[in-house]
């Protein structure tokens, strides 16, 4: 490593393009001397990479507190601890899908959180690419929109979480999944309550099942063009009924959801014959 001296040889330029851009180690001595320098600019990068460095400290702390379920499974000797999770439940049209992803001991991944939290498309992908290639096994399973109204959009997205289990590869030791256990699923497993926010494993198979579905979408939106479905994603936004109304309903909307019970002129079911879906969930609104 160069010492403080060689790098204070070095221009502003390149300093910020190893400690900032790079992120590299910083070594001792280098901030002090940035601060004593007489250069503004020296000053201000110093000032940066204490930001950088206190941001690095913070999202460390959060990954640590992320993986605290998988660290006391950890602790009691589980090796494979499987993270599941669904996205597309309140969608009117397309499938549920879910995801399941079983992650390194110890394994951490900078930015990885609640697919929700997430905004960004790329960056989303990005970390799917990640999970991918970091996972000790990872798989997809979907429910599709005849089998959602046959079952229900509750009992069809514990079908796509079960189909993702088996779909591992590698029998997990522990299951956690965000908020729901599966019924059929014999092996050891706890939901917690907004799980995909409290556990890296759960958040992982969130953003893997989020990032399918939504190519899945876009793949749908080329097969049905003129619906949107690249953009709203199935989901019920005013242009996407409308398009409904005007268009008609498409093979893969879910006939059993109000909007298109209602553009297929049917009437809401006895009670007896199941709630509208849309109930069986709350907040399905939001994509």
């Amino acid at each position: 490593m160069s010492s403080v001296e060689d790098l204070l040889r070095c221009s502003l330029t390149e300093l910020t393009e190893r400690f900032v851009t790079q992120s590299r180690s910083v070594p001792t001595g280098l901030l002090e001397a940035l601060e004593a320098d007489p250069r503004q600019g020296a000053k201000a990068l110093a000032r940066r990479i204490r930001g950088l460095k206190g941001k690095n400290r913070a999202e460390g702390q959060r990954l640590r507190h992320l993986l605290r379920f998988e660290s006391e499974l950890w602790e009691l000797g589980h090796t494979h601890i499987a993270g599941v999770d669904e996205a597309g439940r309140g969608p009117l049209a397309g499938p549920v899908v879910a995801a399941a992803a079983i992650l390194p001991k110890g394994w951490k991944l900078e930015g990885l959180d609640d697919s929700k939290k997430i905004a960004d498309e790329a960056r989303r992908d990005e970390l799917a690419e990640a999970i991918k290639r970091g996972a000790v096994a990872w798989a997809v399973g979907q429910a599709d929109s005849e089998e959602i109204d046959r079952l229900n959009i509750r009992r069809a997205s514990l079908l796509a979480m079960h189909r993702a289990v088996q779909g591992l590869g590698i029998q997990p030791d522990y299951v956690l999944l965000d908020a729901f256990t599966i019924p059929e699923c014999t092996l050891p497993q706890r939901g917690i309550i907004k799980g995909d926010s409290l556990s890296l494993s759960i958040a992982a198979a969130s953003v893997l099942a989020k990032t399918t579905r939504d190519r899945l979408m876009r793949e749908l939106d080329v097969q049905y063009p003129g619906y949107g479905l690249a953009e709203h994603k199935g989901y019920p936004t005013a242009e996407h009924v409308q398009s409904i109304r005007e268009k008609g309903v498409l093979p893969i909307h879910r006939r059993s959801f109000g909007p298109v019970r209602e553009a297929l002129g049917l009437s809401v079911p006895a009670e007896a014959a199941g709630p509208i879906q849309g109930e069986l969930f709350t907040g399905n609104g939001q994509p």
